[in-house]
């Protein structure tokens, strides 16, 4: 959420990163719904002090007998209580207005980052690994022998529907294998602390992390109020949430594996078939709670921690900076890291890594106190937060299939697996974990 202080004083600065987002201007229709309510503020404030002055003369005015001044000054002070109650309301009124229409206003880019419309505007920053050379036609992971019999869409559609799949035999253990990898990877190297958390919240936490108010289609919600959690972003950056830490307790870098539920709203037609874009898919998150001042080397911290499982995985990448028209909604620079798909010919995204400042952090009331010496034992402020896919666990396993897949149908997997896999290597084109 952004800071109507900021707005108030720097409204040209405000309005000229929206249209980097494309973007109209905002800044003149948030500040007249921030002087209305300032206005109702002080009127209820001065009605308040009526009050006061007015109840302060009635008992002198009984005590001299001065029966019309006591009547008149009652009256006022019921007048003034009832003038101060409605402003208040109505003070209350434009306060929820602002506080809606800021939560629904995208974050602010930062300057370095790229100016453009869309995808087309995004920059690749590198890459690693080279794509295997094959002497047949690759396929898409549905197609592979190897995992034909692990990938059943068939029955996932009669259990639930599209977008769902039913994992079985070498696939599904290939896939838990991974998970176990990656939880295993940033807990023992990269330094992040494993969570378990819920996958149902209740309304607060949806908004603290952005997915409220703008995207409740693109969610699920229960019928008793949860909502399930398209990604434990929601649960580890909330898990601070109304807190004040001490600045020495930060970063916090926390990780978490969790089934993760999404509408998929507004992508009719795309990916439709396999596995790469469900209702319902399992995800390894990273979540960082730091200073603003650290915020930009977190980001990029978080970065190679995502490379290097692809890395570890022999999953050949690249790593790009999304433009101005391509970042969410809450972030204020985002790197999307990008897997190799010989079976569509293609990079998709694997990871998306962003920094939101302290965006969310003011939606969830999350601060620190600071202990340098200026402001040691002053006023709180707002800490930044960071999320990032490390990584999505279904669109890693659909490129473990696709880029070890072999001419007669069989799949090598990746050596960091192995020890997953009770040492077996490959599966074979009956779907045969070997």
């Amino acid at each position: 959420m952004h800071d109507i202080r900021f707005i108030r004083e720097n409204p040209a600065a405000f309005d000229a990163a929206l249209s980097r987002r494309g973007l109209a201007p905002l800044s003149a229709d948030l500040l007249t719904i921030d002087e209305a309510r300032r206005a109702k503020i002080l009127a209820a404030e001065t009605a308040a002090a009526a009050q006061n002055a007015a109840s302060k003369d009635v008992g002198a005015a009984k005590a001299r007998g001065d029966n019309a001044e006591f009547e008149r000054l009652r009256a006022l002070v019921a007048e003034k209580k009832a003038e101060g109650a409605r402003l208040t309301e109505e003070a209350g009124a434009e306060d929820a207005r602002l506080r809606d229409a800021l939560m629904r206003i995208a974050n602010l880019p930062l300057d370095e980052v790229p100016e453009g419309p869309d995808e087309s505007g995004n920059v690749e920053i590198r890459r690693w690994g080279s794509p295997r050379v094959l002497d047949f036609k690759p396929l898409e992971h549905f197609d592979i022998p190897a995992a034909k019999g692990g990938l059943d869409f068939q029955t996932a559609a009669k259990l639930s529907g599209s977008r769902f799949v039913v994992l079985r035999g070498a696939v599904a253990r290939v896939h838990r294998a991974l998970a176990q990898f990656m939880l295993d990877l940033h807990t023992s190297e990269h330094g992040l602390a494993e969570t378990w958390t819920p996958v149902l919240v209740k309304e607060d936490a949806m908004y603290g992390t952005n997915q409220l108010p703008k995207f409740a289609e693109d969610s699920y919600q229960t019928t008793n109020g949860w909502w399930l959690i398209p990604t434990s972003e929601v649960t580890l950056t909330n898990s601070v949430a109304g807190d004040i830490l001490d600045e020495g307790a930060l970063p916090l870098r926390l990780t978490a594996h969790t089934h993760c539920f999404r509408s998929e709203a507004g992508s009719a037609g795309k990916d439709t078939t396999g596995m790469l874009r469900q209702h319902q898919f399992e995800k390894v998150e990273m979540v960082t709670i730091c200073t603003p001042e650290t915020a930009l080397a977190e980001h990029d911290r978080m970065t190679k921690c995502a490379e290097a499982v692809l890395e570890r995985l022999g999953l050949p990448y690249r790593t790009i900076v999304l433009c101005t028209g391509d970042m969410g909604f809450g972030a204020q620079k985002t790197h999307d890291l990008e897997v190799w798909l010989p079976g569509q010919n293609t990079f998709r995204e694997i990871s998306s890594v962003s920094t939101c400042g302290q965006f969310q952090a003011r939606r969830m009331n999350a601060r620190y106190r600071p202990a340098r010496s200026e402001n040691a034992g002053g006023k709180p402020e707002f800490v930044a937060t960071l999320n990032g896919s490390g990584l999505a666990v279904g669109r890693c396993l659909i490129a473990v299939l696709e880029n070890g897949q072999e001419a007669d149908g069989s799949v090598t997997l990746p050596a960091a697996l192995v020890p997953y896999l009770g040492g077996k290597t490959r599966i074979t084109a009956e779907g045969v974990l070997v």
